[in-house]
């Protein structure tokens, strides 16, 4: 973990809809300053692997309206292939890596926010850990946002946006492969036997839960932001 205050790599995870997306989207709202010093959190930039598989269907639509087979996805917008969500991972990783590359001192300013959300039906929290790189995992905390199925529906169904469905806050997914894919969660099963820490690929990586079932994120008001400073303080006081 840092020395200066701030995180170096947030793993932020949930269902979907479940706010991680608002929390980021707080964060980026929030003075540097105040977010260094009430959430440990400093410059930022994003991983996300939703606008990576958005082009996959973006490009699958265009192959099929040129006559060509589709590469990634069939006509209801499904993965052909599972081990696509481990290639997703392995981008992230990928993604992570060049920034290092191209700035090793990337860190001295940089705060990094990973983003994704897994199902049971897709391989889970545990499969999607095991593709990530160990550049990442030395040096992440992790933040779970904890939503009911329910809540994860009614959020998902609040903020579609059918004419910006490639938008980071207002993506949705049909009812039926919502449920297919995000009913069932692995989160209690790869927590289990630790309340602070994971052992992902040997390495132990401290983790919170961000309770979020009576969504204090769609507001974006000081509910979250004094929520959201008690949590990383937590954290950060496990990572340090």
């Amino acid at each position: 973990m840092p020395q200066d205050n701030r995180f170096k790599i947030i793993l932020l995870i949930a269902r979907p809809a479940a706010g991680k997306s608002e929390i980021i989207d707080y964060l980026r709202r929030t003075s540097l300053p105040e977010r260094v010093e009430r959430f440990h959190v400093g410059e930022f930039e994003e991983i996300d692997d939703f606008p990576m598989l958005w082009t996959w269907f973006e490009e699958d639509h265009i192959l099929e309206e040129l006559g060509h087979p589709r590469l990634h996805t069939d006509e209801n917008n499904s993965f052909k292939y599972k081990y696509l969500w481990d290639v997703l991972i392995q981008r992230i990783s990928l993604e992570y890596a060049k920034k290092l590359r191209d700035k090793p001192a990337y860190h001295e300013e940089k705060t990094t926010i990973i983003e994704f959300a897994r199902g049971t039906q897709h391989g889970g929290f545990q499969r999607a850990f095991e593709h990530l790189s160990q550049e990442i995992l030395e040096k992440m905390a992790v933040v779970y946002v904890s939503v009911s199925w329910e809540e994860s529906l009614r959020k998902n169904r609040q903020r579609y946006n059918p004419e910006r469905q490639d938008s980071i806050l207002e993506h949705g997914l049909p009812d039926s492969k919502l449920e297919k894919l995000y009913r069932e969660m692995d989160w209690e099963e790869v927590s289990a036997g630790d309340e602070e820490y994971l052992t992902i690929q040997g390495v132990r990586v401290p983790y919170v839960v961000f309770e979020n079932e009576d969504d204090v994120t769609t507001e974006r008001g000081e509910a979250l932001g004094q929520r959201l400073e008690d949590t990383l303080d937590h954290l950060w006081g496990l990572g340090s």
